[in-house]
């Protein structure tokens, strides 16, 4: 059977069998820094084009195009489309402009959009590695590469989001205020902290015996909470959620009351575990975001569920969601590092 043993949290062998993916998780703040400060001649360059006229609309293509419309819809002063596709909408063309963000660089679905966005004339900005299958594609008149190194989504998001700042497109981005907000992070939750002052071993413990069930409020913090559960998936293997809330508050209301006399270890499937609900709290102040979040803590104190909450204080919204993410996928990582099988 699979058991959570806390203790491994604070134990030097089993910190030091995952040094590599936490040395990884407290090098966020450097990458940021890293990406946005070698990108940042290419970045003037696309400013510059850019200052002649404003696009008709924006077009974020790519596989990680839905990162860019969680910050960008609620701002962007001209049409935005989202389109993860490996083709174009039709109506795109030499008045718009396409965004594509490709961290890993050798997406084929990115560099189609690239290619096509290219030989349509539209204005093309993307960040990919310098040497890339997309940076291949991205041939053309109007098209500039933002160049990247570290292979990291969020650093790359910020480096496009720092242009689209620039040329009036997108909301205050900072990359300073989200490499401090990562750094923030990593120092309250390292690994050398003590579980009774570490915030994301306290998660991952409150996690040991249960389903996840993650909620984010506004879109940012919604697009954060389904990254986390995706990392616990991958970290645990359990069935960890992400969603509305009218998606979630079924599986709290579905919850079977506790029984106090269960014996945790008598199951050895551990099928009797229950959800917890998790709360990504990045300040939104919404009326409805608002509303939902109680009617699932409401429904979480009827059924008996676990309530554990994650907040985030930095400057920005997106320094908000680069601190709940982390926060959330080093709890994943403690999480992966207390499950024993026993």
């Amino acid at each position: 059977m699979t058991w959570f043993d806390e203790s491994r949290l604070d134990g030097e062998t089993a910190l030091a069998s995952a040094d590599l993916r936490l040395r990884y998780l407290a090098e966020s703040g450097s990458r940021v820094r890293r990406e946005v400060s070698g990108a940042a001649d290419a970045i003037a360059e696309a400013v510059a084009r850019a200052a002649d006229s404003r696009p008709r609309a924006v077009i974020a293509g790519g596989p990680d195009s839905r990162l860019l419309r969680a910050v960008l819809e609620p701002f962007c002063p001209v049409p935005f489309v989202a389109w993860p596709n490996p083709s174009l909408p039709g109506w795109a063309g030499s008045l718009d402009l396409v965004v594509v963000l490709a961290p890993d660089g050798s997406d084929v679905g990115a560099a189609s959009a690239v290619a096509e966005a290219a030989r349509r004339g539209c204005q093309v900005v993307v960040a990919c590695p310098p040497d890339s299958r997309v940076a291949e594609h991205a041939t053309g008149r109007w098209t500039t590469i933002l160049p990247t190194s570290t292979r990291d989504q969020l650093a790359t998001a910020v480096t496009v989001l720092s242009f689209l700042h620039q040329v009036a497109l997108g909301p205050v981005a900072t990359p300073d205020a989200v490499a401090e907000a990562l750094d923030e992070v990593a120092i309250a939750c390292s690994p050398n902290r003590d579980i009774s002052i570490n915030p994301a071993k306290m998660l991952a413990i409150a996690l040991g015996d249960a389903d996840p069930v993650v909620w984010g409020g506004s879109a940012l913090a919604a697009r954060a909470a389904r990254r986390v559960a995706e990392s616990i998936r991958r970290t645990s293997g359990r069935a960890a959620l992400a969603g509305d809330a009218e998606h979630l508050l079924p599986v709290l209301e579905a919850t079977r009351p506790r029984n106090v006399f269960a014996d945790p270890f008598a199951d050895p499937a551990g099928g009797d575990r229950r959800p917890a609900l998790v709360i990504l709290d990045d300040g939104a102040d919404d009326p409805v975001a608002l509303a939902q979040r109680r009617s699932l803590e409401q429904a979480a104190a009827e059924h008996q569920v676990r309530v554990e909450y994650v907040e985030a204080e930095a400057e920005g919204e997106v320094a908000r969601y680069a601190s709940l993410l982390l926060h959330g996928t080093y709890a994943a990582e403690y999480l992966r590092l207390g499950l024993v099988e026993g």
